[in-house]
């Protein structure tokens, strides 16, 4: 995929608000591989819907989003299903990770479906971002900050044309930050690939070609 467009799209729940300023909502614009986005927003202001519209995983929304050329509301469970493995990539903000499994067994989850990784680099992965001592531990016992990183090596173990961040580092100190920064963009510029990256104020480190006001 190299294009993502959207074409005044609006989430159903802010249909009849007046004097709505966006810089996404109904407004047409165009997301393409190989940039990187930043999108600042408010609380509630539809951020997470925002990502939830591009993984597919919700349709309440009016206008259209658009992958190429294709309407993503044709798109029946099987097309949704090689999006998913390999051409988006969600680190969610709830980050969804098991808590009754370890660290590793988390990360390992996702790289048993997709083969994307070798477990060295998986390794490699923990210790770069200060947690290669924690890959036995239950996810239960981890800090919030620790259970990011983990889901940030999950997103990562599998091809994507986009990386799609919701808040990749809301629990993260600015030292812990710049290092997943510096991973992230490894993995995505190896690929070829798209990040777009969403904020309510700790902003992921990066250079951004168009930074936008949800």
């Amino acid at each position: 995929m190299n294009k993502i467009t959207f074409r005044n799209t609006l989430p159903l729940i802010f249909a009849g608000e007046r004097d709505l300023q966006s810089d996404i909502w109904l407004q047409d614009f165009s997301l393409e591989k190989g940039n990187n986005y930043l999108i600042e927003a408010n609380s509630g202001t539809g951020k997470s819907s925002l990502c939830s519209y591009i993984y597919g995983y919700r349709d309440d929304y009016s206008g259209d989003i658009i992958f190429n050329n294709v309407n993503i509301r044709r798109f029946k469970a099987r097309h949704w299903d090689k999006v998913r493995n390999t051409e988006i990539s969600l680190l969610f903000q709830e980050l969804c990770l098991f808590p009754e499994l370890t660290a590793f067994e988390n990360v390992l989850l996702k790289n048993n479906l997709t083969r994307y990784k070798e477990n060295r680099q998986i390794h490699e992965m923990f210790d770069l971002l200060g947690i290669g001592n924690k890959k036995n531990s239950l996810v239960e016992k981890m800090s919030w900050g620790q259970q990011q990183r983990v889901a940030l090596i999950r997103c990562l173990c599998q091809p994507f044309d986009f990386l799609v961040l919701d808040e990749p580092i809301s629990h993260l100190d600015d030292k812990n930050a710049s290092i997943a920064a510096v991973l992230l963009q490894r993995e995505a510029s190896q690929q070829g690939a798209g990040i777009i990256a969403t904020s309510i104020g700790k902003q992921l480190p990066l250079e951004y070609t168009k930074t936008f006001a949800l």
